[in-house]
């Protein structure tokens, strides 16, 4: 089976590739994920279950992370079985300045077996493409979510600042207050005294 795509994100492709990289990111956007665990810099397991065909298939595998060329691409090598079969492939991504933000492409390559090839390639190469699309469409949701609420933060942090600078601007006033009401006290009592 051979599936190929793009998607365009609107943000810089280093913040992309951050993202390709984080494992809580890519949990969240596998489809059917139940567990995502990074062995090393370059190695994850996950097992995820989705249904394919008339199969609810539960893979558990092992991914790997080759040819990297940060922040430009990878291949992405993966291998997992299940009760209903196997599925192993790999899968090139690559990122590409583009329109204001990224354009994310991919190929991929990927060869099943067992009781689920008996579905037929027209059903599992649609399933597949409906999972790349619920993928990518999660990641890209997931990391402008995160830009977003980043720039609020960003924006939180700037007022309480603004608001911590005028209190601190009231403080000196209430002070300056404090000091010209005595010196006025002060000043009454010496010209009663007088």
């Amino acid at each position: 089976m051979k599936l190929s795509g793009s998607y365009q994100i609107n943000l810089e492709k280093q913040k992309v590739w951050e993202a390709l990289n984080d494992p809580e990111i890519l949990r969240k956007s596998i489809p059917g994920c139940e567990d995502f665990k990074k062995k090393s810099d370059t190695e994850f397991t996950a097992t995820a279950t989705n249904k394919i065909g008339p199969f609810n298939a539960s893979f558990t595998g092992d991914i790997e992370l080759k040819e990297i060329d940060a922040p430009n691409s990878y291949v992405i090598q993966g291998s997992g079985n299940s009760p209903v079969g196997f599925a192993n492939g790999e899968a090139k991504v690559k990122l590409e300045v583009s329109e204001g933000g990224t354009k994310l492409i991919y190929e991929v390559e990927a060869n099943v077996g067992g009781k689920i090839a008996q579905v037929g390639s027209r059903l599992i190469d649609m399933t597949a493409k409906k999972m790349a699309d619920i993928f990518f469409g999660k990641f890209s949701e997931l990391i402008l979510t995160e830009k977003i609420s980043e720039e609020i933060k960003i924006e939180d942090k700037k007022e309480s600042k603004i608001k911590i600078s005028t209190q601190d601007m009231k403080k000196p006033n209430n002070k300056i207050l404090i000091y010209i009401t005595g010196l006025v006290l002060l000043g009454i009592a010496i010209y009663l005294l007088i």
